[in-house]
């Protein structure tokens, strides 16, 4: 890998928000571009778990056929994801991740106009396919913009959109749910989707190529030389895609676990209205968006792994503690903040970390497969939740897959190597 290692230099402000002032202006405009893109997408993917109760009400589906939307939307982003990486690499990344946010506005808005459960569900395997290319194009595309020395705080601090997306998702579904009857309320859900849409007049006027990509990509246009998108899977690259791979399918797997099924536990088990709710909810939305801001800082004074390692343990207590113990409400509202804290948090380290771990040539289908093969195992979580859930409680469901998936993201990423620091070259 063309990377060298670089320290923090004598002085340097290592606080949270300290890259910030120091960026320039490109750095910036990809920063805002990409933290408005991940947080329209973090509401974009957050409606369908927050409706799902009004649509298996609607349409008579149990809980497992319900999540399997979730879990086809994940399976679909996977394959997205890697495709968008490997287009990525050839065509660039800002035009690729316009491209992918076009696409998932669009069938979001399809979503809407659904007239039954397999056409939401075809639009929603659609969708998945922009949703999960759109992180993979971002991720990359921001990486290789910002300098070594801030790439973990901005980059994780991107991540935070995520929370700030699920909050307008649940603030949507509070004012939606309040005003129009529930037959109706959910399809304006999905239409609010659309929204990123306008995200691309933005990123067409003001965010350009990395220089690094830009570079690259010359020159294997001048030499011939274009890897396959099977590169990854050959000579020492293959044991940094598997490892990396194993890393998300944890991380990812323990998330959707939760966020999922969350919601739904909260309506049933815990016996709180769609609206009341809202508040245990956004207990859980702060937590995850303090875990970003936090993680981001971590992932830069103390290293990626050390981020993953801690954060994974943490995930372990809290979701044993929020499922089995028997908390009052109150308790449980308290518990959110934790909760959405350290099942959150560590993402603010892995666009970096994956962004380091490969080549610039091989950087797009890389990081676009590991992320997305993370994304499509843990898909699987949505669906085996909702069919256990059939059989025991939906907090053991919960429970039980979300330990194990903390507990494989913990051995995974004990076995990678340290990236912190590592400064970003063209491809010879």
């Amino acid at each position: 890998m063309a990377t060298s290692e670089s320290t923090v230099a004598p002085g340097e402000d290592t606080s949270l928000t300290g890259f910030y002032k120091d960026m320039t202006v490109p750095e910036k405009r990809t920063f805002w571009a990409c933290a408005t893109g991940w947080a329209l997408d973090g509401m974009d993917f957050m409606i369908y778990p927050l409706v799902i109760g009004t649509i298996i009400t609607l349409w008579k589906v149990d809980a497992g056929t319900a999540g399997l939307a979730g879990t086809v939307t994940l399976l679909a982003s996977a394959v997205g994801g890697w495709g968008a990486g490997y287009l990525a690499d050839r065509i660039g990344r800002v035009r690729t991740l316009q491209l992918t946010i076009l696409w998932f506005s669009f069938f979001s808005l399809l979503c809407a106009f659904a007239q039954n459960f397999d056409q939401l569900l075809i639009f929603r395997a659609l969708l998945g396919l922009g949703f999960g290319g759109e992180w993979a194009a971002g991720a990359v595309l921001m990486g290789e913009t910002i300098r070594a020395q801030y790439r973990g705080r901005a980059v994780g601090s991107v991540q935070s959109g995520w929370a700030v997306g699920w909050g307008l998702a649940v603030l949507a579904q509070a004012v939606l749910f309040s005003l129009l009857p529930a037959e109706q309320a959910w399809r304006w859900m999905f239409a609010i989707g659309a929204l990123p849409a306008l995200l691309v007049l933005y990123l067409r006027s003001y965010v350009k190529e990395p220089e690094v990509a830009a570079q690259t990509r010359a020159r294997g246009a001048a030499t011939g030389d274009r890897p396959s998108i099977l590169a990854i899977f050959q000579g020492p690259i293959l044991k940094t895609t598997i490892l990396a791979s194993l890393v998300t399918t944890g991380c990812q797997g323990g998330y959707y676990a939760i966020t999922f099924w969350v919601p739904r536990f909260l309506t049933t088990e815990r016996k709180l209205s769609i609206v009341s709710s809202t508040g245990y909810l956004s207990a859980l939305i702060v937590g995850s968006f303090a875990g970003y801001l936090v993680g981001a800082w971590f992932a830069d004074r103390y290293g990626r792994r050390n981020l993953f390692l801690s954060f994974s343990l943490g995930a372990i207590v809290v979701v044993l503690a929020y499922t089995q113990l028997p908390l009052s409400n109150e308790l449980l509202w308290v518990l959110g903040f934790p909760l959405g804290f350290f099942a959150s948090g560590y993402f603010s380290g892995m666009g970096a970390f994956l962004t380091e771990l490969f080549p610039t040539r091989l950087r797009g289908s890389g990081q676009g497969f590991c992320y997305n093969f993370g994304r499509g195992v843990g898909a699987l979580f949505p669906f085996l939740v909702g069919y256990l859930s059939q059989m025991t409680s939906l907090a053991n469901a919960i429970c039980l897959f979300a330990l194990f998936a903390y507990l494989l993201f913990f051995l995974a990423a004990y076995a990678l190597p340290e990236t912190r620091g590592k400064v970003l070259h063209a491809d010879a």
